[in-house]
């Protein structure tokens, strides 16, 4: 049982009023309130990025024989290895099954949303944050993100944790592409068919969420101007033969992080901290992503921390031990 307390705050978005999916603009965010939490004190921020088909409110969630997010949170507060800190936990779930958390125009802005939005009403709302003091993490999605964010906006945020995020696009995604191309074959190629099946399914197949994920990239990465492409989603290969379509893949090639450090690289320079971690054994082959930033990080002499441990994509709240003491040093 906590000893803080878990708050909410609601989100009425006007970025995202009109967003393209239908998705609600007026959100919840929980936000984690440390032990002995007062008004009087200023806290650090730390805003939780949900992996792909996760939100806000599915991270302070109940765990069976685990701890939540905050629960870890928490115990690494009353073991001293971290100050008290403010975290917050948006719900930027969308019909896709998640967010890249990058701004689309097939899916709305989220990166406007998460820092012209969420993050001032947070501090707005608590005594938190602010220059110097705000971190922004996550797994997966989440992870991509946050380091993303790290590399366009390091006069914003002062800590960033990459925790298994998606990099090294090729191995992560066009490795994929076939598997999903088979699935999609089951649904005459025809996104819209797929989502009227996919949606009146309470129980939809681990192949249909891969197919569903790979729509969700294409949709972030390269959204379709032509409004013949259901939901402005178009994948970056054919979809009989696999052969690429190069203006397409070019579009998510220039999203992928390993590609962004030729341009973006030297902010990273400007954060406090940078902590990056994988598994040795990421079943979507993210490790040789992240062994790969690293290695360019160093060449570039970009101060960071590079972890890879015995472990999967799956599993590993655990990190935050890790993480979170190293990040909230650095403050």
């Amino acid at each position: 049982m906590l000893k803080g307390q878990l708050d909410k705050l609601i989100i009425e978005s006007t970025l995202l009023k009109r967003n393209p999916l239908g998705d609600p603009f007026i959100r919840e965010c929980p936000v984690y309130l440390p032990p002995g939490y007062s008004s009087e004190r200023h806290y650090p921020l730390l805003v939780d990025l949900a992996p792909y088909t996760s939100s806000g409110l599915a991270r302070v969630a109940w765990k069976n024989f685990s701890k939540s997010i905050p629960e870890r949170i928490e115990t690494l507060i009353l073991q001293d290895k971290i100050p008290p800190v403010i975290v917050a936990f948006p719900d930027c779930f969308t019909r896709l099954g998640g967010n890249q958390y990058i701004n689309s125009t097939a899916l709305g802005p989220y990166e406007d949303h998460i820092m012209q939005e969420i993050v001032p009403q947070l501090e707005r709302s608590y005594p938190c944050g602010g220059a110097g003091k705000r971190v922004v993490y996550g797994k997966s999605s989440g992870g991509y993100a946050a380091l993303v964010y790290g590399m366009r906006h390091p006069d914003f945020w002062s800590g960033v944790a990459c925790q298994s995020g998606d990099m090294g696009f090729e191995l992560g995604y066009l490795y994929d592409m076939p598997r999903v191309l088979t699935t999609f074959a089951s649904y005459d190629y025809s996104i819209q068919k797929f989502f009227e099946s996919f949606e009146q399914n309470d129980q939809p197949r681990g192949e249909d969420i891969h197919l569903l994920m790979m729509f969700a990239m294409a949709a972030t990465y390269d959204p379709s101007p032509d409004p013949r492409d259901y939901l402005g989603i178009r994948l970056p290969v054919n979809l009989k033969t696999m052969d690429i379509i190069k203006e397409r893949w070019e579009n998510w090639i220039k999203n992928d992080p390993l590609e962004m450090l030729d341009s973006h690289g030297e902010n990273l320079k400007k954060l406090k901290s940078l902590f990056i971690d994988c598994g040795a054994q990421d079943q979507y082959r993210l490790q040789f992503g992240a062994r790969k930033f690293s290695k360019a990080l160093l060449e570039k002499n970009i101060p960071h921390c590079y972890e890879e441990f015995q472990g999967t994509h799956s599993g590993i709240d655990y990190r935050l031990e890790f993480s979170l003491p190293f990040l909230l040093r650095a403050l």
